[in-house]
């Protein structure tokens, strides 16, 4: 069963802040896979919902900081 509301209550209101501000479209489909998973949603119900592989729902449900929003940045390098 997951955890619900493991979230504090800045740490959600930082991540909706970078949902709604932020362009980079991987960057908020990442922040809001936390949110989901705060709200008590299962991997299976939020790979569903947003569409996405299992598997990066849960490398990112582990991996993303809610402390540090930088780390649901894509860190790979660019080449152009």
């Amino acid at each position: 069963m997951p955890v619900k509301s493991f979230l504090t209550i800045e740490q959600k209101e930082n991540l909706q802040n970078a949902l709604k501000e932020s362009e980079d479209g991987h960057f908020r489909q990442r922040a809001l896979m936390l949110l989901l998973m705060n709200d008590g949603k299962t991997y299976a119900e939020i790979t569903d919902f947003l569409g996405c592989s299992y598997r990066s729902v849960a490398y990112w449900c582990c991996h993303g900081d809610p402390d540090n929003l930088e780390s649901l940045k894509d860190q790979r390098k660019t080449i152009i």
